[in-house]
C-alpha cells in the first residue's frame, strides 16, 4: 500500500472514529435521560399504555452504546496496525485486503472470503 492510500485510509478511519464518538456522546445524554424518567417514574411502567418500558428504552440505548464501544475497538486496532505497518493483511488467511473493502469498511480486518 503506498503512502497516499495509507493516509486516506487514516483520515478514514479518523472520520469513522470521530463519528462514533459523536453517536456514544449522544447516547450517555440518552442514558441520563432514561436515567431520570426512571428515577421518577412508577416502579410498574411495564403496563403504560405510551408503549415500550422504560427498561426496554434504557436496554435499547445501552446496546448501542456496547455497539459504539466495539465498532471503536476495531476502529483503534485498525489505526494501530496502520502505525505497525500490518494494515491491509486479512487476519484469518494473511491475503492482502482490496483497497476497495478498506474504503467502504476502513477497520475490515478480513478479506471478503474470510469475513463470508
Amino acid at each position: 500500500m503506498n503512502d497516499k492510500t495509507a493516509s486516506e485510509l487514516r483520515t478514514l478511519l479518523l472520520e469513522r472514529r470521530e463519528a462514533v464518538l459523536e453517536r456514544e456522546r449522544a447516547g450517555d445524554e440518552a442514558l441520563a435521560i432514561v436515567a431520570d424518567a426512571r428515577s421518577f417514574a412508577t416502579a410498574d411502567d411495564e403496563h403504560d399504555p405510551e408503549g415500550g418500558t422504560l427498561s426496554e428504552e434504557w436496554s435499547r440505548v445501552a446496546g448501542l452504546g456496547a455497539e459504539a464501544e466495539r465498532e471503536l475497538d476495531e476502529i483503534d486496532s485498525a489505526l494501530a496496525k496502520l502505525d505497525a505497518g500490518e494494515y491491509g493483511t486479512c487476519e484469518q488467511c494473511g491475503k492482502r485486503i482490496p483497497v476497495g473493502r478498506l474504503r467502504v469498511r476502513p477497520m475490515a480486518a478480513r478479506c471478503v472470503d474470510c469475513a463470508s
